[in-house]
């Protein structure tokens, strides 16, 4: 799998950037995707959002987190203290992947492997050098694996303030929203979710009043 890196215009703005993803063929998803998806958000947001891969809605309307789990996303974000429209949000995997329902055509989400979270990672870190955000919030194992490294466990580290890799930028990662979704508690798990972000709010005060002095 050859990568990215090849498909990713040098020193391009963002716009150049959302042009050129359709055209990649780092990786055999866009084979049966129906589109990439580009992440979206101010060129200047002071938090980046990474996910996991584009769902079934985002794969059919183009735009990332507009189906049910980016709706809590928002909700939680904005419960949180986290100003909605200085965010940037995009997904670790720019195409959908996904396998058919046994009957019907319903196509059920398939968690990306590592290497076409690899052979995607030039696109994630593209957008990061252009919107240069002051915090970097990680939904989900896939989503941090993919720039902290596969050793990197949510679980335990959930909430906490790290540094990235060779990078300026600081991060915090909590659960994807689909969890949140899926739990058997969804109150409890939705309530850790912004006691995550509230995490992250504070860290981005923090750092803006550091930038300050």
């Amino acid at each position: 799998m050859a990568g990215a890196e090849e498909y990713v215009p040098d020193g391009a703005g963002m716009d150049e950037l959302r042009t050129a993803v359709h055209d990649c063929r780092g990786c055999d998803l866009y084979k049966d995707a129906t589109q990439a998806v580009f992440g979206e958000g101010p060129a200047d947001a002071t938090v980046l959002v990474i996910g996991e891969v584009p769902g079934d809605q985002e794969d059919r309307q183009g735009h990332p987190f507009v189906g049910p789990a980016g709706k809590l996303l928002d909700r939680a974000l904005v419960e949180a203290g986290i100003d909605r429209t200085q965010v940037y949000v995009t997904n670790a995997v720019k195409h959908f992947k996904f396998k058919r329902a046994e009957r019907g055509k319903r196509r059920i989400h398939q968690k990306p492997g590592r290497t076409e979270v690899v052979a995607c990672r030039p696109w994630l870190l593209a957008e990061l050098d252009t919107v240069r955000p002051e915090l970097v919030v990680f939904l989900g194992s896939t989503a941090a694996q993919s720039l902290l490294g596969t050793s990197f466990k949510v679980t335990q580290e959930r909430g906490k303030v790290v540094s990235l890799p060779d990078r300026p930028e600081r991060a915090v990662a909590t659960v994807h929203p689909s969890s949140v979704l899926r739990s058997d508690d969804r109150e409890a798990a939705y309530q850790a979710l912004v006691t995550d972000l509230k995490s992250a709010a504070s860290t981005l005060s923090g750092l803006q009043r550091q930038a300050r002095r």
